[in-house]
This record gives structure tokens, C-alpha cells and sequence, in this order.
């Protein structure tokens, strides 16, 4: 039998009950397609920077060029938080070997290219990198990073597939 490669992963598509309701978004065909070849590596930014489960929603509002994470309802700021977390998790996943990341889509942490942002108002301002995705992406720019509903596409998965090896 080959070597697993180490992916790293959002623990909610594992099954893990740490999104913010205290659920969690079991992608059973991720498993199932990646799970023969895949070391899973969980990660939940939320929850591994100290939040509690479940807590708060939360989403990114556009301040200036500034992207910040803001819970929905008493508007905290948690992007300093998150982001100092994220730093430390980016080396030690480093140090892991980690090969590539599948992420929850449209996370404001995880999504990879859709998470909505808002303006402070709350009005819709388009989509883009969540805050830990893109720490990801700009840390790891030459390892795959796709989130779960894309890996479904058989195109989108058979690229994320060869650029997981070494």
C-alpha cells in the first residue's frame, strides 16, 4: 500500500460538530472519493483559535480595503484573533508536510473563493477568500486548495489530484 498524502482539511466536512450552530457539513463524498489516498489533517480556525461551539455567526465586512471577520449579531471583531492563530497553524502544518487543503465553501474562515462579503451596513459586496483560506493560499501558493463542492467536478478534482504529489 502507497503512503497516505496529508491534506489538510475543514473538520466540519469530517463530521466534527464545531461549526458555529454546533453542527457539521459531513461531506461523505469527499471521504469516499479522497480517503483511500488521504492522511486527513482537521482544522477548524473558529474553534482552534479559542471560540466556543457553538457561538455567534459570523462574515466578512469589507472596512476600506481591509477585510475583517465580524460576528453578525454584537459585531465583534475577531480578525486579529484569527489571524494570529492562523500564523502559528501555517507553520506547524508546514513542519506536518501538509500537500493540500480542502476547505468548506463559503466559510467566512475556509471558503476558498466564494465567502460572501459585506459592507458594514450589511449590504452584499461580492465574494472571495475567507480569512484563513487566504492565509493558506498566499503561505502555501504552490499546494492545491479547493473547497468541497468544486473537488466534486471531475476536471477540478483530477488537477487538485496531481498537484498533490510531491
Amino acid at each position: 500500500m502507497s503512503k497516505k498524502i496529508k491534506i489538510g482539511v475543514s473538520s466540519c466536512l469530517l463530521g466534527n460538530n464545531v461549526r458555529y450552530d454546533g453542527g457539521n457539513k459531513l461531506d461523505q463524498h469527499l471521504i469516499d472519493t479522497l480517503g483511500r489516498i488521504a492522511l486527513w489533517v482537521p482544522i477548524c480556525p473558529e474553534v482552534e483559535s479559542g471560540l466556543p461551539v457553538p457561538r455567534e455567526a459570523m462574515q466578512l465586512v469589507a472596512d476600506g480595503p481591509r477585510i475583517c471577520l465580524i460576528t453578525v449579531e454584537t459585531k465583534q471583531d475577531r480578525t486579529e484573533v484569527l489571524t494570529r492563530w492562523g500564523e502559528e497553524k501555517l507553520k506547524r502544518l508546514e513542519q506536518e508536510g501538509v500537500r493540500g487543503f480542502v476547505l468548506k465553501a463559503r466559510s467566512p474562515s475556509c471558503g476558498v473563493h466564494n465567502a460572501p462579503f459585506f459592507s458594514s451596513a450589511g449590504d452584499a459586496q461580492g465574494a472571495g477568500a475567507g480569512l484563513f483560506a487566504k492565509a493558506v493560499i498566499n503561505h502555501f501558493p504552490s499546494l492545491p486548495v479547493v473547497d468541497e463542492e468544486r473537488l466534486r467536478d471531475p476536471d477540478v478534482r483530477e488537477l487538485f489530484l496531481r498537484r498533490l504529489q510531491p
